[in-house]
């Protein structure tokens, strides 16, 4: 387990380090999106497990855009020895939707309803950091629509994509 993960049981590591678990909704409720992601940010709020399993973190919020940084290791290889395309679909799912959540209000909730990605080389072992922004290109009442680019370290484009995220009241993601 990543030092910086936390106990993956939802305890935070230390200020400043970001740790796995679940945020409470009554939470995202009463601080919306921008305020809970920069909470993750910081190591006060639990981000995603999956990324801890995926090997990358969130390193930049702002309200509208994302940036995820990571690098993915030999356990994330398809058979023919390159990275699968779920570690890349992944990381951008989550710059694509979280750039979304920085832009909702107190009360309102989001999901994903599609996504799309390209990708336009391959991603091998040993590469190193990568790194992928998103950024919110429409935000309506109930639909809002973002981007995503995957690079490398030297800014080479490795994949792109879109998504289209609903909103509605939180309440109707009762747990």
């Amino acid at each position: 387990m990543r030092e910086d993960m936390g106990d993956g049981m939802g305890e935070p590591p230390g200020a400043g380090q970001q740790f796995t678990g679940v945020v409470p909704l009554d939470l995202v409720a009463r601080e919306g999106g921008l305020s809970v992601m920069q909470g993750m940010l910081e190591g006060r709020l639990p981000g995603a497990a999956m990324a801890k399993t995926l090997n990358f973190r969130l390193s930049r919020v702002e309200e509208g855009l994302i940036v995820f940084s990571g690098s993915p290791t030999v356990d994330h290889l398809n058979p023919l020895g390159t990275i699968h395309g779920g570690w890349a679909a992944t990381i951008m799912d989550s710059a694509l939707a979280c750039a979304v959540m920085t832009t909702l209000a107190p009360g309102e909730g989001y999901t994903t309803v599609e996504f799309k990605l390209n990708l336009t080389r391959p991603i091998l072992p040993g590469m190193d950091e990568l790194s992928c922004e998103g950024r919110v290109v429409h935000r309506g009442r109930t639909i809002a629509t973002s981007e995503a680019f995957l690079r490398d370290a030297a800014g080479k484009l490795l994949a792109h994509g879109t998504e289209t995220c609903a909103i509605f009241p939180i309440e109707k993601l009762a747990r």
